[in-house]
């Protein structure tokens, strides 16, 4: 499954259900060159071209089930549906 927030497609994702985080990546396996906090708690993580290259959510099933969306600043503000989402969430 992938996942397309914005403009940008995730075609890899991870849920880790105990502790409530999705991974999230674009292409290949690559170690990022830079990580950035963003003001709702998540990370957004850039290769050496400063293109975003994985989001890691924190809290998402909870953020869903309390607020029904996931807010995301990467520059700019997002807001992701949990039907954007369902997929990635479901139990493994």
């Amino acid at each position: 499954m992938s996942v397309t927030i914005d403009n940008l497609t995730f075609d890899h994702s991870h849920y880790d259900a105990r502790g409530d985080v999705l991974y999230l990546s674009r292409g290949g396996r690559q170690a990022a060159a830079e990580s950035e906090g963003t003001p709702e708690g998540h990370v957004v993580r850039f290769d050496a071209d400063q293109q975003i290259i994985g989001i890691t959510l924190i809290n998402a099933r909870w953020l869903l089930e309390q607020q029904g969306k996931i807010e995301i600043t990467l520059p700019h503000h997002v807001e992701l549906s949990a039907a954007a989402l369902t997929d990635e969430l479901a139990p493994a």
